[in-house]
């Protein structure tokens, strides 16, 4: 098995931790490209700024170039050059059943592997209509961000939950976009579905939510996949109904999107 040690070594040099703040609480990322390119969970780097270790103990400032929350995917900057950058593969070309490895920084432990098998691939109820990879690998608090990679080495997913037991990936292919196009529309808030609708849980004082004036506790009437597809729609401004301090008053607000075109 020389060649697996090689190949899970390679990923973890390409895999990095990450310190948004300075209680602890770390993260993963993947080295996506040489020049200082760091991929990593929108709910990891949770703040503009951040500290990146690399697997040989450099430390490095990083700055938050691009956050897409609906995603769950974030990129970072790190000003380094000739990095071990990893190398992506073609997500959509995954079948269930194969062979997957997870690198990351469970509770601290840098660089740690778990292999498992693909489960499925596709979306999951309550987390909008995109696709997701589901693979029976284990993960744990400090997993979130790092590399789920294929058999060969080759990046097919960053991983980002625990899902009734099952680790769920971002697939590559969706993170490439993200790169490219950089953030989709968002309100700005954290959600929880709940029997009425979805509960406001936090709301992004700079987001479109509270520019509208909705704030945390407000319950938006409609499911998780009709808010995505609202906001995938190419609208600039949205016509949503909440409930605010009881459920006998339907109330009704106009949100108009931020549309944030960076790319890294």
């Amino acid at each position: 098995m020389r060649g697996f040690g090689e190949i899970a070594e390679r990923l973890r040099r390409s895999t990095v931790q990450v310190f948004p703040d300075r209680r602890g609480g770390a993260g993963s990322g993947v080295v996506w490209a040489a020049d200082g390119l760091i991929v990593t969970n929108a709910h990891v780097a949770r703040t503009d700024s951040a500290d990146v270790e690399l697997w040989d103990g450099r430390r490095f400032p990083a700055r938050v170039a691009s956050r897409d929350p609906r995603r769950d995917l974030a990129a970072l900057r790190i000003a380094a050059a000739g990095l071990p950058g990893a190398m992506p593969g073609d997500s959509q070309a995954l079948r269930p059943g194969e062979l997957v490895i997870a690198i990351g920084s469970p509770l601290g432990f840098a660089g740690a592997l778990s292999t498992g098998v693909v489960h499925s691939i596709g979306a999951i109820p309550g987390m909008g209509r995109q696709s997701w990879i589901r693979a029976d690998v284990r993960l744990a608090p400090g997993n979130s961000g790092g590399p789920l990679a294929d058999a060969q080495g080759r990046v097919i997913g960053i991983n980002t939950a625990i899902v009734h037991g099952l680790g769920v990936a971002v697939p590559a292919n969706a993170a490439a976009e993200f790169l490219r196009r950089g953030s989709r529309p968002s309100l700005g808030v954290t959600l929880r579905e709940i029997p009425q609708g979805l509960l406001l849980l936090e709301v992004d004082p700079e987001g479109a939510a509270a520019a509208a004036s909705l704030r945390p506790g407000d319950i938006l009437l409609g499911t998780f996949d009709d808010l995505s597809d609202a906001l995938d729609s190419g609208r600039d401004v949205l016509r949503l109904q909440f409930l605010r301090g009881g459920l006998s008053r339907v109330r009704e607000v106009f949100v108009r999107l931020v549309r944030r075109a960076e790319a890294a």
